[in-house]
């Protein structure tokens, strides 16, 4: 079959791996000050930090249209065997119900619910890609997908909890007591949702670098196909303490680097970075 694959723009895949496997993308909406802006096309990480650090109020993300969607689709519908659509994790954002609403009005067109985001959606993608292959029909893609995406593990540590507390994801006084201990949360997603798991005390590097220990030492239900490194704006000495705990913790026939989209910069802010990677 010959199929297309599209992801909304929260996956978070390299220009490179987007050219490499002919990914369309289709971008978030990004609000700043009333205006709407278009994730990775008219907005970028650097400009909502910028905003911010200057005074600004926080960036929000908004999802497409089903009319938006309807247009997509339909431009590759008539060209494509099948057209698959992949999406950030239903729970964080409408897309995946605007996209499906979308889809009912395409035979050959499917959407997939990542139940997750950035790279962890980006590791669906992927997915997708090489499944695409070799199926025989979009039910059978999807159903794969659909199964597929339960055994992604995505988390990221944060370095600052400002943005997760000026967007109201966390209480001023949680923030106080983590600043006070220096503690830098792990933020995990689970079957589609965010939740905190271990916090990290001390230097920001030295925490990454117990986090991806924590995450990789020992583990047999690892698949070594794939880890993505997805970040932010970090140090030098973080990013390089990640790349060598990576490299002495796990063993992955391909470790890729990708900067984070605007959905995850506007709700985490700068010194995010996290490891995402596929159970067996």
């Amino acid at each position: 079959m010959n199929i297309k694959i599209i992801s909304d723009s929260t996956c978070d895949l390299s220009p490179e791996l987007v050219r490499q496997h002919d990914i369309t993308i289709t971008p978030l909406i990004v609000m700043k000050n009333g205006e709407e802006f278009y994730d990775g096309d008219t907005i970028t990480p650097s400009d909502i930090f910028a905003h911010v650090a200057s005074g600004g109020c926080l960036c929000s993300t908004a999802a497409r249209s089903v009319g938006f969607f309807a247009d997509v689709f339909r431009t590759y519908a008539a060209q494509y065997d099948g057209v698959l659509h992949i999406t950030i994790s239903s729970d964080f954002s409408s897309s995946f119900q605007n996209a499906s609403l979308a889809a009912s009005e395409f035979d050959n067109v499917r959407v997939v619910d990542s139940r997750n985001l950035s790279t962890g959606q980006g590791l669906v993608v992927l997915k997708a890609c090489e499944l695409a292959k070799t199926v025989s029909s979009m039910d059978q893609l999807k159903e794969a997908l659909d199964a597929f995406t339960s055994r992604v593990e995505a988390s990221f540590v944060v370095d600052k909890l400002d943005y997760l507390v000026r967007g109201g994801r966390c209480s001023s006084a949680a923030a106080l007591g983590a600043n006070l201990l220096n503690l830098k949360p792990c933020i995990e997603v689970r079957d589609g949702k965010m939740i905190v798991g271990k916090k990290y005390r001390g230097n920001f590097a030295k925490c990454l670098s117990n986090y991806v220990k924590d995450r990789l030492e020992g583990r047999e239900d690892i698949d070594p196909g794939t880890l993505f490194i997805t970040y932010t704006q970090v140090s030098q000495e973080a990013h390089d303490a990640v790349l060598e705990a990576v490299h002495t913790h796990g063993h992955f026939t391909a470790v890729y680097e990708t900067i984070a989209g605007c959905t995850v910069s506007c709700h985490c802010g700068p010194g995010t970075l996290g490891i995402l990677f596929v159970r067996k």
